[in-house]
């Protein structure tokens, strides 16, 4: 009975794990994401400036990518091999903005005046090409990996809608992390992109069901479908939180702009909730469930382990670096 019982429970814990491991990722990298969306706005000593705020960080916030997508690997083998052989393009475009992006970010503060606008074009596209495919894959999966053309529409609208979402992540770690110009400059963005991100998320959420039979089956169902109305209520609380911060520059110079964004996370996070319990048992959507997928009950025992090692290391140095660097950014600057 106990066998039976871990055999049950392992591979809901590290699919809980690996979920955690993706929302975390979406989150950190999702800002810095941002701010390389955002990069062609500004002016050149304010590109400084945003390049510096996320340049502790960046590159750590990319282990919780690896952290999750070694999980599916390691723990549910079937899944990783459905998932990365439908998504094998998306998941190569992706790898190709995340190497922009990391080279850009080396030379771009040590190449010539004449080549520095070259670098910080290449990160910029290198950070919109690596949202739109996460949107794509994100897109793909919520279909089950269908290649109709409704499904192949959907994807592309939360291709479209990821880097809005990304952008506004970025405006509220803009917000926090500048001050002076670049802040108030960073809350024209947010302005401008805000009712974009709304429109094509609450567009986005409406159709999932159309494209997606257990998604349709666990929105449309009583009791199920009273448990989700808070998280939309919550959503549009969190949203409107945003629209009166942006519009209140007093607000911003109190120094309440963290509010913009804690509130773009707790939307992506509801909105993680909110995935998770639709899609729930299954992990390839009506294809592969979590103990279809998960590997045998010893390998998880032995997985744990790790993981169990690993985990809370992963966290604890995350949290350290954010404190230690935490603070106004100011531009970039190398000693000799």
């Amino acid at each position: 009975m106990n066998t039976l019982n871990w055999a049950h429970a392992l591979p809901l814990i590290f699919m809980a794990v690996m979920g955690l491991a993706l929302l975390v990722y979406v989150i950190l990298d999702g800002y810095d994401l941002g701010v390389g969306i955002l990069l062609p706005y500004a002016s050149d000593t304010e590109k400084d400036v945003m390049v510096s705020s996320i340049g502790p960080f960046w590159d750590a916030n990319e282990t919780w990518l690896v952290l999750g997508v070694g999980m599916l690997l390691v723990c549910f083998p079937m899944a990783h091999g459905v998932v990365l052989s439908a998504l094998y393009l998306p998941v190569a475009l992706m790898l190709v903005g995340l190497i922009l992006r990391g080279t850009a970010f080396d030379f771009r503060v040590k190449a010539r005046d004449t080549h520095k606008t070259t670098w910080n074009r290449l990160f910029a596209a290198g950070s919109l090409l690596a949202s739109l495919a996460q949107g794509w894959m994100l897109g793909a999966y919520i279909t089950g990996f269908q290649n109709d053309a409704w499904s192949l529409l959907f994807s592309a609208g939360i291709a479209l809608t990821l880097p809005a979402a990304y952008a506004m992540l970025g405006v509220g770690w803009l917000i926090m992390k500048t001050e002076g110009s670049l802040q108030r400059k960073a809350a024209r963005w947010g302005r401008r992109v805000l009712w974009p991100m709304g429109f094509a998320l609450t567009g986005i959420s409406l159709a999932s069901p159309l494209v997606s039979q257990t998604v349709s089956a666990k929105w449309f169902m009583l009791p199920e479908l009273f448990a989700l109305l808070p998280i939309a209520l919550a959503c549009a609380t969190a949203f409107f939180a945003i629209r009166h911060v942006l519009r209140a520059p007093h607000v911003l110079e109190a120094g309440y702009g963290w509010i913009v964004f804690v509130a773009t996370v707790a939307i992506f996070v509801l909105a993680f909730f909110g995935l998770a319990y639709s899609i729930y048992p299954y992990i390839v959507i009506d294809r592969i469930t979590v103990w279809q997928a998960a590997s045998a009950t010893e390998s998880l025992a032995v997985i744990g382990v790790g993981v169990a090692i690993t985990l809370p290391v992963i966290i604890a140095y995350t949290i350290y670096m954010y404190r230690v660097f935490w603070g106004k950014a100011r531009a970039l600057t190398y000693g000799l």
